[in-house]
């Protein structure tokens, strides 16, 4: 038997950016860099894992929001038409440092990174939902839903209704997309008040990630820690984040992916080329950006970068794996011998630092399932629904409010820079209230009118806005998408008031936001 269990979670999430008003749109970039550097990668790796014989466990979310873009025949087209563009960068770029030893063989690998990218998408029918999906039927990954839009739920509970909508709505949009109900939420920025478990219980989810303070400082305490799960007085289990193996993969400054080996984030030939070169390969109207093609690794703190040597980087990943690995074997044998049973780490982190930020993640993960598979029998890999299984006797407390944000709790998503926001999205959330209560047996035109109400009450409560306007970054096209969304359902909250609905307005709402075609609004009753 092991002497404790390793639990990862990968939190796989970006928010709803669809606009067919456009032929390109830059922020529908995010979603593409995300599909060729962290998901297909994954998707390589554990189809690696599977064809080895490698016996891996994985925990992985997979928001609403994510799923409904992956599923997009818009989006799927358009990130497509991406990637041949950027496959044919890249053949620009093989000959251009042709008999440059160094950087031509940079160019091969993209060029064959970026090929078998597309040769992935089109083997899955441009639907990659698909292949998670095969995954956690062969029982080698457990796939988790998130709010329905990543509404940060806190903000909310004044509103319950708003809060049981966010959490309903995305276990019916999970069994639409993977055919069974899920086991477990990731609840948007892990962000906790008491009450949320009775939603969760409604929707029959056995289990959710709290940050560590949101587990320690439970009443009464826990015995074990974030070393269990504990249970909540409404039935859910929850499971508290280990800061130790944490920060080791996430911190830039102390962590792996900071290491002197490893790919350069902010170097790319979007910026460092002439001009003339790449201006087919940035944005229409002549502002530079990423284009994926980095040649230059981290060296260290100096603005005078080497070459990045992805044999070289991949050697590193094994050494860090192995390490990763060591560490929580010392970690486990340290705490089965004083709490006297076998404890679970549980690590969760953003998927997209695998691949995206840290260009080499998806090869220290594989490496990493590799070596605790046939290295080591210290600990074995478990998702927490399994570990439930096996232990299904834990602790009752009351966990206390909490995130994984800054300071660990709401001054992220509630600071000077976006607090505008929540009157605006309390007044539509009781208005949605008063909606579905009033015309509970609407039907037709009607009906269609209260279901787009409710997408864009929805998209407008993403708690991805508010954060961006935190940071900086992005903040007018995070305040423009607010302030459309709660103008939408404002005016569809009058039409359907006055029995006067626009149908040419409701058809523009529909086609801008698809999102949860089969939404039942009367959750908010």
């Amino acid at each position: 038997m092991p002497k404790g269990y390793l639990s990862l979670v990968l939190h796989a999430h970006l928010p709803y950016v669809r606009h067919p008003e456009y032929d390109q749109f830059l922020e529908e970039d995010w979603l593409f860099e995300a599909i060729t550097e962290t998901y297909i990668p994954l998707i390589n790796m554990m189809n690696g894992l599977i064809q080895d014989g490698v016996d891996f466990r994985l925990t992985m979310s997979m928001t609403p929001p994510l799923c409904s873009m992956l599923r997009d025949g818009l989006l799927q087209d358009r990130y497509l038409h991406h990637l041949n563009h950027s496959i044919e960068l890249t053949h620009k770029e093989c000959e251009r440092t042709r008999g440059d030893h160094t950087f031509e063989e940079l160019a091969w690998f993209y060029r064959n990174r970026l090929e078998n990218s597309r040769d992935v998408f089109l083997r899955y029918d441009k639907d990659l939902v698909r292949a998670f999906k095969e995954f956690q039927d062969q029982g080698f990954l457990e796939i988790i839903t998130c709010g329905a839009t990543h509404g940060f739920l806190p903000m909310m509970t004044d509103y319950p209704e708003a809060v049981r909508a966010q959490i309903l709505v995305a276990r019916d949009h999970y069994k639409e997309c993977f055919g069974r109900n899920p086991r477990g939420i990731w609840l948007p920025e892990c962000a906790y008040v008491p009450g949320i478990e009775d939603f969760l219980q409604e929707a029959e989810i056995r289990w959710f990630i709290l940050d560590t303070h949101g587990v320690l400082f439970s009443e009464p305490q826990p015995r074990n820690g974030v070393f269990a799960p504990v249970f909540t007085p409404a039935g859910p289990a929850a499971f508290g984040r280990d800061l130790e193996s944490s920060k080791q993969v996430w911190s830039a400054e102390e962590g792996y992916p900071g290491d002197g080996c490893y790919r350069d984030f902010y170097r790319d030939v979007g910026f460092d080329l002439d001009f003339d070169y790449v201006k087919d390969y940035i944005q229409p109207n002549g502002l530079r950006k990423f284009t994926g093609l980095k040649y230059y690794r981290i060296t260290g703190k100096t603005a005078e970068k080497e070459p990045y040597q992805p044999r070289v980087a991949e050697e590193r990943t094994a050494d860090h794996a192995g390490n990763f690995m060591f560490n929580r074997e010392k970690q486990i044998e340290h705490l089965s011998s004083i709490l006297g049973n076998e404890p679970i780490i549980l690590s969760p982190y953003d998927a997209e630092l695998f691949g995206h930020w840290w260009f080499e993640g998806p090869s220290f993960l594989n490496y990493l399932l590799r070596k605790t598979a046939y290295d080591q029998d210290t600990f074995k890999m478990i998702t927490p629904s399994e570990y439930l299984e096996k232990f299904p006797t834990q602790q009752l407390v009351q966990p206390c409010a909490s995130s994984w944000g800054a300071n660990g709790h709401n001054e992220v998503w509630v600071e000077p820079s976006n607090t505008w926001i929540y009157p605006h999205l309390h007044a539509a959330a009781g208005r949605m209230t008063e909606l579905a209560r009033q015309f509970h047996d609407c039907y037709g035109l009607t009906d269609r009118a209260m279901k787009q109400a409710a997408r864009e009450l929805l998209l407008a409560q993403s708690s991805d806005w508010a954060f961006i306007m935190k940071t900086g970054t992005m903040v007018p096209y995070a305040v423009k998408r607010t302030k459309d969304h709660l103008i939408r359902f404002n005016r569809l909250y009058d039409q359907i008031k006055g029995n006067c609905i626009d149908t040419e307005f409701l058809d523009n709402c529909e086609w801008r936001s698809p999102i949860f075609p089969n939404i039942d609004w009367k959750y908010y009753a």
